[in-house]
């Protein structure tokens, strides 16, 4: 059995005052293994997306305290390593995919500026070979007139269609792990499935594990292996997904899984 790309173990973040803090990711421990898609699944407010952005290391000091007793990327510890070389991995080795792609987009800048950085930053091409690559890497994740997408600015485009952008930047230097952070939740159902098809393509192509998270199990069951449930903090049931969805072993999750059969049935 190969190793895990990513391992994590008893990762926190506390939120609060000194004295009155209290954990809204709690002890959270688990294993990404390569080309994996692992679902973090569990409702708003359970502590998925710090974890997501604790990982990355974007919880800025004043927002929560972030400890782990290791965050392991393909051998080293994140939860040791200064910011300046967390900030080299980040984009690299490591990447994330937000819910909303205006967070990560910059609007005073076209979107070629964006992408064409990434491979000048993190793969030390010049201006014409990083400006060929992003045509390149627009082509791949669908648009049919990547040149008028590379001189667009984010607001000129859709939501589908910046997502795609902000895919295209996360994909670029080929990570060998990707966070995506509910990335489809703003999009209508048809631009969903067009953007979990490319974003799992490419991560196939580019052997790319993913840590998806969601709260829609509807996503979990058709595109993912594993499934961590999270609730209030803590991982209170972690299976592949067959087995999750045929035999829930906790109520939590049982409770889950008949909400969003009900859903359906509406």
């Amino acid at each position: 059995m190969s190793a895990p790309v990513l391992s994590v173990r008893e990762l926190s973040v506390f939120v609060g005052n000194r004295g009155e803090s209290r954990a809204v990711v709690d002890a959270v421990s688990f294993d990404l293994k390569p080309g994996e898609i692992l679902a973090l699944v569990g409702e708003s407010g359970c502590g998925k997306t710090k974890t997501a952005e604790a990982l990355l290391g974007l919880v800025p000091a004043a927002a929560g305290q972030v400890s782990a007793q290791s965050i392991e990327l393909c051998g080293a510890d994140l939860a040791a390593l200064p910011e300046a070389q967390i900030r080299r991995i980040r984009g690299r080795d490591l990447s994330m995919v937000f819910q909303e792609p205006l967070t990560a987009l910059d609007p005073v800048f076209r979107t070629g500026h964006q992408l064409a950085t990434v491979f000048r930053r993190h793969r030390r091409m010049g201006r014409a070979e990083a400006r060929r690559a992003s045509l390149e890497m627009l082509e791949r994740v669908g648009f049919a007139d990547a040149e008028h997408v590379l001189h667009s600015y984010p607001h000129q485009l859709s939501g589908g269609m910046r997502q795609r952008v902000v895919i295209a930047m996360a994909m670029a230097c080929r990570p060998r792990v990707l966070v995506a952070d509910e990335p489809t939740t703003a999009l209508d159902v048809t631009t969903q499935a067009q953007v979990l098809a490319r974003l799992t393509e490419l991560a196939g192509e580019a052997g790319t594990a993913i840590l998806l998270i969601t709260h829609d199990l509807g996503i979990v069951a058709h595109y993912c292996d594993r499934a961590l449930i999270m609730r209030s903090g803590r991982i209170v049931e972690e299976a592949a997904v067959d087995r999750l969805f045929s035999q829930p072993q906790h109520p939590y999750t049982a409770n889950l899984l008949a909400m969003s059969r009900g859903a359906r049935g509406r």
